[in-house]
């Protein structure tokens, strides 16, 4: 039942385009308790079907740019072999903690940042 939960809640988050690993990486981790390594490739493969059915959504309702999809796409290959192959070099107590510091980052920033759409929505005030 827990990792029905998990799969769900990461599932709903990932169609949104917000990224479900930021659910399903530490849920699996405090819940069911795997290695941090085996938890991440766990959220690449779970990644790969969710991707997929949001892209056809998003293609769908005309929410993707090509033009800005090719070099992110790219690029993003490129990072993502080099973070891959860091990971592995990386004990599990190191990258659960580096996974930890981007979360508190991350979480911090989307505090303090200030949305533009909001802000045009309340006439250009803060």
């Amino acid at each position: 039942m827990v990792l029905f939960l998990i799969g769900l809640a990461s599932g709903i988050i990932s169609g949104m385009g917000i990224g479900g690993g930021a659910i399903l990486i530490p849920a699996l981790v405090f819940f069911v308790n795997p290695d941090q390594h085996i938890a991440q490739s766990v959220n690449l493969l779970f990644f790969i079907p969710t991707a997929v059915i949001a892209l056809i959504v998003h293609i769908k309702n005309k929410r993707v740019n090509f033009k800005l999809t090719i070099p992110i796409v790219i690029f993003g290959l490129v990072g993502a072999f080099l973070g891959s192959k860091l990971a592995v070099s990386l004990s599990g107590a190191s990258l659960k903690r580096y996974f930890g510091m981007f979360l508190l980052i991350l979480g911090f920033y989307e505090m303090v940042r200030k949305d533009k759409k909001e802000t045009k929505k309340q006439g250009g005030r803060a």
